[in-house]
């Protein structure tokens, strides 16, 4: 009887497989779109609003240095409006720097620019001239050089601060090296609020944690005490014993961010795809708000809280 049981259970299993619809990658003849990554920020230290602009790459394209600094799309116009006034992107690359500017724009964006060979390019509003402001619409519009024409539109909402952070014991074993950070966190009632937090360690660039954005579905109007873990880059050796702890005696740096649902949407479905990973997974479609091209053109109102790591 149980070994009926079990192959009963196994076709069933089959069955359920069976009924998935395969997905198979478009090969080398997919046509190549244009890929947009940009952002505005509004807070203390804000970044300067920019925009990434590469070409989509062939699923089964070699990834090397070259095919990555030829996959950046030059010559393009790009202008940022918020009703009122319209500012064009000042388009940058790294080969057209001073080593120190280089060096310094290069650990902005989070690698090296001596040990990687990739001619970086982005469009970049230099002076500050259009500022973030929470509560405010930004229309972004991309003109390229073959005549593409990629617009998108973002919000920044208002921000929702942190109340506190503080830290505590880990779990597990006595350890008197590393601190687990907490955080409570005031929720508004009857506003949808969308959230995402980075995090940096001293000097080091800010990461984005492997689920680092959050809606407020389940808490709306309520005090949530959460964890907050120490982000790492992906691709990062794992280790349980000090994952998401934070070293005690460092500086602890939080970017803490509202940001509107089609900005959510966007990041919540990369990171559900890219920490989706197996031989059950099945694929997901990144959700996105550029029209004539693919990517995020989202605004983030910001603020940063810095903290000594203690007991």
């Amino acid at each position: 009887m149980n070994k009926i049981k079990a192959l009963f259970l196994f076709f069933v299993f089959l069955s359920l497989f069976a009924c998935e619809k395969e997905f198979t990658p478009g090969g080398s003849d997919v046509a190549s779109q244009i890929v947009v990554e940009g952002h505005i920020e509004a807070g203390e230290n804000a970044t300067n609003t920019y925009v990434i602009l590469t070409k989509s790459q062939s699923f089964f394209s070699e990834i090397a240095p070259s095919a990555l600094s030829e996959s950046f799309v030059r010559g393009a116009k790009v202008t940022v409006t918020d009703g009122t006034k319209t500012v064009e992107l000042l388009e940058v690359c790294l080969d057209s720097l001073p080593p120190a500017i280089r060096a310094q724009a290069a650990q902005q964006f989070g690698f090296n620019s001596d040990s990687l060979n990739i001619n970086f390019c982005i469009y970049l509003d230099i002076n500050n001239a259009i500022k973030g402001e929470e509560g405010k619409k930004y229309d972004l519009k991309i003109e390229t050089k073959t005549g593409e024409i990629l617009t998108a539109t973002t919000t920044i909402p208002l921000q929702v601060p942190l109340d506190s952070l503080f830290f505590i014991k880990p779990p597990g074993e006595a350890n008197d090296t590393l601190a687990q950070c907490k955080f409570v966190l005031n929720d508004p009632a009857g506003v949808r609020n969308y959230y995402r937090y980075f995090t940096k360690v001293n000097r080091q660039n800010f990461q984005a944690g492997r689920g680092s954005v959050a809606d407020d579905g389940f808490i709306d109007g309520k005090k949530l005490r959460g964890t907050l873990t120490k982000a790492e880059p992906r691709g990062a050796n794992f280790d349980p014993a000090t994952f998401g702890l934070f070293r005690l005696g460092d500086t602890m740096t939080v970017k803490w961010c509202s940001l509107d649902q089609d900005h959510f949407n966007f990041w919540n479905t990369l990171e559900f795809s890219a920490n989706n990973q197996g031989p059950f997974s099945s694929y997901t479609r990144i959700q996105h708000n550029i029209k004539g091209g693919l990517g995020i053109w989202g605004g983030y109102a910001v603020t940063s809280y810095v903290k000594i790591v203690e007991k």
